[in-house]
């Protein structure tokens, strides 16, 4: 949803520059039995990665899987700005080395589809992160594993985190997709031709398959997995002029887990559904996730 990024050769110029000693993308593929098809990925490498491969024993990080939005990909993050922000943040010391494990989800919304003929959650758990964890040096534990994501990445990490919390020990979103909306009056807006509509009926049915919706809902995983959530670290933030009224599921899921009594960021911030209002708190993003990871001193 996010469409904007097309600075892709002004940062990449930057960063070949002056970065390009600090830190690598690594861009690849595999072929996924689950979905039956290649399924892309980039990975951005922090400085000393490669030289970590050399000690005693080799030097592991934790990783932050990044959930890109509806109409972007998996290289968005890092040919949007991400890239260079990623390297000044570390250089500034308000990051810490970590992986980010950014896969392409296409229009998938990242979840199982009603009709099975997609399965992304059972090939991200299943194929997509074995592989990614077995390929590069990770901590293979829930205390060094997160996930993020913007827009419909930010209701796939959210729903992620909220249904496997025994896999993810943070989680943060931007301008998550989180929808207030019933099942019915989205298939009311899908018959008038609303777009958003018809993008959610090739994920979730139509109509809305109910069970399926609420199986996947944030709202309604957040107060089933309460009590294991309170021990996740959990940020959101979302613009109150968001272009699709997401500001309204933020308010809500505050809402919700404020009720369950778990721990969470909130954040309402000035601002639309954009480029410039994502990049504008990805540092704040960043530094969440270095501090969950334990890699900076909480303030």
């Amino acid at each position: 949803m996010i469409r904007a990024f097309r600075l892709a050769g002004f940062f990449f110029l930057i960063v070949a520059g002056s970065a390009a000693a600090q830190s690598r993308i690594d861009c690849s593929a595999l072929n996924s039995h689950i979905l039956k098809r290649v399924v892309h990925y980039c990975v951005y490498l922090p400085a000393g990665y490669d030289a970590g491969a050399t000690q005693h024993p080799p030097q592991r990080y934790p990783v932050l899987y990044f959930l890109h939005g509806l109409g972007d990909n998996e290289q968005t993050l890092f040919n949007s700005g991400g890239w260079t922000l990623l390297d000044d943040l570390r250089n500034q010391h308000k990051m810490g080395d970590f992986l980010i494990v950014a896969p392409e989800g296409r229009r998938s919304f990242y979840i199982n589809s009603a009709d099975g003929s997609v399965r992304y959650n059972d090939f991200l758990l299943q194929e997509f992160i074995p592989q990614i964890e077995s390929k590069y040096r990770i901590l293979p534990s829930r205390a060094g594993r997160a996930i993020s994501g913007i827009s419909m990445g930010g209701y796939g990490a959210l729903r992620f985190a909220f249904a496997h919390p025994e896999l993810f020990s943070a989680v943060s979103a931007q301008s998550a997709a989180l929808i207030t909306e019933s099942p019915q009056t989205l298939d009311s807006a899908s018959r008038a031709g609303a777009p958003l509509a018809g993008v959610l009926g090739a994920v979730f049915g139509k109509p809305i398959n109910v069970p399926h919706w609420n199986d996947n809902s944030p709202f309604v995983l957040a107060k089933r997995n309460a009590a294991a959530l309170r021990k996740t670290a959990i940020y959101f933030n979302c613009g109150q002029d968001d272009n699709y009224g997401f500001e309204k599921g933020a308010a809500a899921l505050h809402q919700e887990l404020q009720k369950e009594g778990v721990k969470h960021e909130y954040h309402p911030y000035p601002g639309d559904h954009s480029l410039t209002y994502f990049l504008s708190h990805f540092a704040e993003v960043m530094e969440f996730h270095s501090q969950a990871f334990g890699l900076l001193a909480q303030h």
